[in-house]
């Protein structure tokens, strides 16, 4: 048994990446997310830390856990939930790089790896001597992702931004919203664009992985986190083109579906989302209503006209639906080929039958934290489908398998580095 099969668990076994090894520099999101789909396939992902400059998502007071006092020098580095979720299956190994030890010891364990992954500002990795050329000299066929904001050049490549400033400067945050009177409270504060980014970042690589096995050659692969989200708003961006108008905010409104609403239920503060599309959907819909009469009026005989009258043809929808539970709206509407679907809150989605099936939701323990939820694969495939085989990493939780097993550093050279703090 070999060092790396020693900390492989059987879940990993067969999967589709268990070959590769994966070096991740990421921090905060939208790199350890696509070092962590990865990970979740199977492949052998390290990442590299260190307490001279934590991960952003390791440090702030936990909402978990019994450390209270602890602050980012105890316990509260390792209780964090964000991070559990996108840094699980994953090793780690704590390395200083601003000591020349350390950078000696992550070129080393690059010369081992597959695929390197970061989400640095631009110039970061020239600094540090890791260039891709630098890299290629210590193994030519090497794949690196590299994740900026804005892109590696042009006019705004040394702007720094996290998820909210890309997703302003993308557009994104110009088209949500109820309307341009009526904006969404808060903008969209959620990290859209990490994840976009990462998900992009992550089938980069294993393209890159499969072009690597067909002619033994590497790549250098740029996400920007900008580009990869602004590529998910092609209508806006087309409707700009052909039209002139810049699109504005425009709530649940579809133009090709009317009735598309989220609309209110007889439960308190409950809704259905409802979508009807093609003339035939609205013919069933027609038919779960039991045919009223303002169905058959011709402000509603198409879907042209539905669209012209989308207010009024909305607020008779909602007539009907506050009448019924949204489980009885859902199944009513679903059994006549409706799409129709509860809008769930948190609870709802945990014990939906449907996302229990897929494993949305995993059951997880850490040994500082005990037993929780964390998010699951967010694809299964039919025979490989990947998983979640070890909780997040504490700091340096590996650094002897790493250090010792894999680059072959002996124990006494380990507790040098380590009280220099080239281990730390």
């Amino acid at each position: 048994m070999t060092a790396r099969d020693w900390q492989r668990g059987p879940e990993q076994e067969g999967l589709p990446l268990s070959r590769y090894r994966v070096v991740d520099f990421g921090t905060a999101w939208a790199g350890p997310m696509a070092a962590q789909l990865l990970a979740d396939l199977g492949a052998e992902v390290i990442k590299v830390e260190s307490r001279e400059r934590m991960d952003g998502l390791r440090l702030g007071r936990p909402i978990v856990g019994d450390d209270i006092a602890g602050g980012d020098r105890g316990l509260w580095p390792e209780l964090q939930p964000v991070f559990h979720g996108i840094n699980r299956n994953k090793l780690s190994v704590t390395l200083n790089l601003k000591t020349d030890d350390g950078l000696s010891l992550a070129r080393e364990l690059l010369a081992r790896s597959d695929v390197a992954i970061n989400n640095y500002s631009p110039g970061v990795l020239g600094r540090l001597g890791l260039t891709y050329q630098e890299m290629r000299q210590l193994r030519p066929d090497i794949v690196l992702v590299s994740m900026p904001a804005l892109g590696e050049a042009g006019p705004l490549r040394d702007v720094l931004a996290y998820a909210p400033i890309i997703q302003a400067l993308s557009g994104l945050m110009s088209v949500v919203g109820y309307s341009e009177e009526e904006p969404l409270v808060g903008e969209l504060q959620a990290p859209w664009s990490d994840v976009v980014a990462a998900i992009h970042a992550a089938l980069a690589a294993v393209a890159a992985l499969r072009h690597r096995n067909l002619t033994g050659r590497g790549q250098f692969i740029e996400v920007a986190q900008l580009e990869a989200t602004t590529s998910m708003l092609g209508e806006a961006f087309l409707e700009y083109q052909m039209t002139g108008s810049a699109p504005l905010p425009r709530g649940n409104f579809d133009p090709a579906c009317a009735p598309h609403n989220n609309y209110p239920c007889a439960e308190p503060d409950r809704w259905v989302a409802i979508a009807v599309g093609s003339e035939e959907e609205w013919e069933a819909f027609c038919q779960a209503l039991e045919g009223p009469a303002w169905a058959r009026e011709g402000r509603f005989d198409t879907l042209a006209h539905r669209l012209e009258n989308v207010a009024e043809l909305d607020s008779l929808v909602s007539d009907w639906t506050r009448q019924r539970t949204a489980q009885d709206i859902t199944a009513l509407l679903q059994a006549h080929g409706v799409a129709a679907m509860p809008v769930m809150n948190i609870e709802d989605q945990f014990l939906d039958p449907h996302l229990q099936e897929r494993r949305a939701y995993l059951e997880v323990e850490h040994p500082h934290v005990g037993i929780e939820w964390l998010y699951g694969m967010p694809w299964l495939l039919g025979s490989t489908p990947g998983g979640i085989s070890r909780p997040a990493p504490l700091l340096g939780q590996h650094n002897d398998y790493i250090l010792g097993d894999l680059l072959g550093l002996p124990a006494g050279e380990i507790e040098r580095l380590q009280a220099e703090q080239v281990i730390y």
